[in-house]
């Protein structure tokens, strides 16, 4: 028997509970890890939510691990039992010491990337990738803005725009949260608590304001994402933090500057395996490099699921937080 974490309804954290299931087989063009830590991300809070809803209840949940193959499915020959391997995408059920998913969703991890490395920055390590390469590819001397810079997926982009030369202003909830965003390379922070978001970008600036917003919060900062661009600036919204950004009116992007918009996510760009391994391969060639380290600022143990994902959704925590089976 293998644990896992399951619901059988939607709501809070409370509805995570900790289940005993026989170990599933991999089917053709399957493989099977057994997991040796597990991500822990928003996206997994809006699945048990019901924000995003999941194929079928009861439901795992989670969809980024790292560990070992424990078994291959037929057809299965990039990967065999015994490799140590990542995975970011797939079907829901990270959550558990053992998850079955498509051999194409994982990766190889090289030698010196280490379990707990891999499981704390796969995705939001991916999604970085995708936001500063391809979403709006940054270039050396440009100024951005990156919401929530002191959390899992802002303190990879920190320390990845640094290494671009690029300069990001990163916006924070408290002094602490600065100054970790300052380790990691945010080249200015905004406590969004004590200053006004928009007129400290407009000072950052010199009046320019920014061609491109990382928004990772959703309702509560749409607006002022669109105010600190620039004309014909875009803004990335890529995450719901507060909530989902609804009764939009379209001609208000005409009315800030004649704005872009997009909505991207790591299944929109990580589409195929080539781009999949491509995107992979800048991630570790970045951890490899040291230019990027992984700030893991909390483990928990799996059957504390819920406690960690109502941390994370309190903004208590800082850097990555995985569970650990």
């Amino acid at each position: 028997m293998a644990k896992r974490i399951q619901f059988s309804r939607t709501g809070g954290p409370e509805v995570l509970e900790l289940v005993e299931v026989a170990p599933a087989a991999p089917g053709p063009g399957e493989v099977r890890v057994a997991n040796r830590a597990i991500g822990l991300n928003f996206i997994d809070i809006y699945f048990r939510t019901g924000l995003y809803p999941a194929p079928g209840l009861p439901s795992g949940l989670g969809t980024e691990g790292a560990g070992v193959v424990d078994a291959v499915g037929e057809g299965v020959t990039h990967l065999k039992p015994g490799d140590r391997v990542a995975y970011a995408q797939g079907p829901l059920g990270a959550y558990g010491e053992q998850h079955v998913l498509p051999a194409e969703k994982v990766v190889v991890l090289p030698e010196g990337i280490d379990f707990e490395t891999a499981a704390a920055s796969m995705l939001k390590g991916l999604t970085v990738q995708y936001l500063l390469r391809q979403t709006h590819r940054v270039e050396a001397g440009e100024t951005i803005l990156f919401h929530a810079a002191a959390g899992g997926v802002g303190s990879i982009a920190c320390q990845w725009a640094r290494a671009l030369g690029v300069k990001l202003i990163g916006t924070v909830s408290s002094p602490e949260k600065a100054e970790l965003a300052k380790n990691n390379g945010a080249w200015a922070t905004i406590d969004y608590t004590r200053e006004n978001v928009v007129e400290r970008v407009r000072e950052l600036t010199g009046g320019e304001m920014v061609p491109v917003v990382y928004d990772s919060v959703g309702k509560d900062t749409w607006e002022t994402s669109l105010d600190c661009l620039q004309k014909r600036g875009l803004m990335v919204s890529f995450g719901n933090a507060s909530g989902p950004v609804e009764g939009v009116n379209i001609g208000i992007l005409n009315q800030k500057g004649a704005l872009f918009v997009t909505r991207p996510s790591l299944n929109g760009y990580a589409d195929t395996r080539e781009r999949f391994e491509m995107m992979c391969r800048d991630l570790f060639e970045m951890l490899g490099s040291g230019k990027v380290k992984v700030d893991i600022g909390q483990r928990y143990p799996l059957d504390r699921a819920g406690e960690a994902q109502d941390a994370l959704a309190s903004r208590r925590t800082t850097g990555s937080t995985i569970l650990l089976p």
